[in-house]
């Protein structure tokens, strides 16, 4: 049995038939092969919508990372599609999808991957010169008033908290103007305190600036900043949660045995 799970328009009046930011095409991921056969997606059919904040949550090994790979094009899929805006990834050569990943994909990961010679400024811009683009400096301007560093843009990240780097790394996904940010445990490595900033600005960057983020985390409190919860068990997405709360999200995982 496949599943098939759509957002409704977020608020602000999308019409309903817009299409998503990212879906998956009854997509099956399979490692190994044989009696070693690993089945980590079975038919998983998910759209993500526009300007929306969507986690992807289930217990250890129900697939919610392997989804995030599949649908970011860092994995390939065994069967079905996988769609970024209008592009279908799937079967795309590798230099596409590092193209496709350049121009129209951000990334936030739970290690912050800043490079510590330089500094915030310098790694935020960093995509876009590796790309031979000219950053627009009113875009950068309202992404740092976002996040909020405007005074540490010169510090190197030994000279910044956890909260701070985990900041300039969202800074650096949103730079570029991506089509959807893919955030993997953004506030694993954070206290509570500096994930609550990185979550508030990651909830603002949707609001304010109409970004798209898809976000897999573990953590209840965390999943409560987006707009909708999607839950996977053994490889299929079992059920969703719209407006969610930290109380809501840990009773629905509970009823998943995670």
């Amino acid at each position: 049995m496949t599943s098939t799970f759509a957002a409704p328009p977020p608020a602000g009046g999308t019409p309903a038939a817009a299409p998503p930011a990212v879906e998956a095409v009854q997509v099956s991921k399979v490692y190994g092969a044989g009696d070693a056969a690993v089945h980590a997606l079975r038919g998983v059919g998910v759209g993500f919508a526009r300007g929306a904040f969507t986690a992807i949550m289930g217990p250890s090994g129900s697939g919610k990372s392997t989804l995030m790979h599949c649908l970011a094009g860092l994995d390939t899929v065994t069967e079905g599609r996988v769609r970024i805006g209008d592009a279908e990834i799937t079967g795309m050569s590798d230099k596409q999808l590092t193209m496709l990943r350049r121009e129209r994909v951000g990334f936030v990961f739970q290690a912050f991957n800043l490079l510590p010679t330089l500094t915030a400024e310098q790694n935020i811009l960093l995509p876009l010169e590796l790309a031979g683009r000219k950053p627009d400096r009113a875009w950068f301007d309202q992404v740092v008033d976002v996040v909020g560093l405007r005074d540490r843009l010169g510090h190197r990240p030994a000279e910044l908290s956890g909260g701070q780097q985990q900041r300039v790394a969202c800074a650096r996904a949103l730079v570029a103007r991506p089509e959807v940010i893919f955030a993997d445990e953004p506030t694993g490595n954070l206290d509570s305190r500096a994930g609550a900033e990185v979550l508030g600005f990651l909830r603002s960057s949707v609001r304010e600036m109409g970004r798209t983020i898809v976000m897999v985390t573990h953590d209840p409190v965390a999943a409560s900043y987006a707009d909708r919860v999607v839950f996977l068990r053994d490889g299929r997405i079992v059920t969703e949660l719209f407006q969610p709360t930290p109380d809501t999200v840990l009773d629905r995982l509970k009823s998943l045995g995670g």
